[in-house]
């Protein structure tokens, strides 16, 4: 799971860019490409919940059981790809 820099520490499986020393030192560079790559995998999905959440806004004020709530996501980002001309 790609996740920011707040989640650090949180366990195996979660990747957490690499924080800026508080010395001031710079990261070195495999440090620094691994963060870039982390931060643009992880803007596709911030991307793509913010257009569901932005055109969708029934995604904003969900009150159904969390088991139903993917079902609902999965259809209106369905319905996005419909209207952005991904599916035809």
């Amino acid at each position: 799971m790609l996740a920011d820099p707040a989640y650090e520490g949180a366990g195996h499986g979660v990747h957490t860019p690499v924080k800026q020393p508080a010395d001031g030192r710079e990261l070195d560079i495999d440090t620094r490409t691994r963060n870039a790559l982390l931060r643009s995998l992880r803007c596709l999905g911030e991307r793509g919940f913010a257009l569901l959440k932005q055109r969708w806004r029934i995604l904003q004020h969900v009150s159904l059981s969390p088991s139903r709530v993917g079902d609902l996501a999965k259809s209106a980002l369905v319905l996005l790809h419909f209207e952005h001309g991904k599916i035809t």
